[in-house]
């Protein structure tokens, strides 16, 4: 399996990038959904730089599927609870009794995701370049 931990951040960055353009454009279930793939898609790069794949989207499980030695605080747990919440009540109608995922998140629920998501790629852009 060829190592793509390059494409996997920069696919992370762009994706936090669209996560803020969302929530300028007041298109907060978006900002919260692209907040959530921008940390898997660090967490991915991780495992590949450490050699491993990470299958699925939660990134609760992820994080504690990591090595011990580099496994995070309990702050990222947190974290990565939080973001996942955002997979998919932020695409589907479906996901609520009534309503669509317009209808539910805000401003702080998309801030949030972001000031999270940014969390978890610093994390692992440093695990990277131990």
């Amino acid at each position: 399996m060829a190592k793509r931990v390059d494409d996997w951040l920069r696919q992370a960055d762009r994706d936090l990038r669209h996560a803020r353009n969302s929530l300028r454009n007041k298109e907060y279930e978006w900002a919260c959904f692209a907040s959530q793939q921008s940390a898997e898609k660090a967490l991915k790069a991780l495992y590949q730089h450490l050699g491993g794949e990470a299958f699925g989207h939660s990134l609760l499980k992820m994080i504690k599927d990591l090595p011990a030695r580099i496994r995070p605080k309990s702050e990222l747990f947190r974290i990565a609870s939080e973001l996942d919440k955002f997979y998919i009540p932020t695409r589907y109608p479906n996901g609520f009794d009534w309503g669509a995922p317009m209808d539910y998140f805000g401003k702080k629920d998309a801030s949030d995701a972001i000031r999270y998501a940014s969390t978890i790629i610093k994390y692992v852009k440093k695990q990277i370049s131990k």
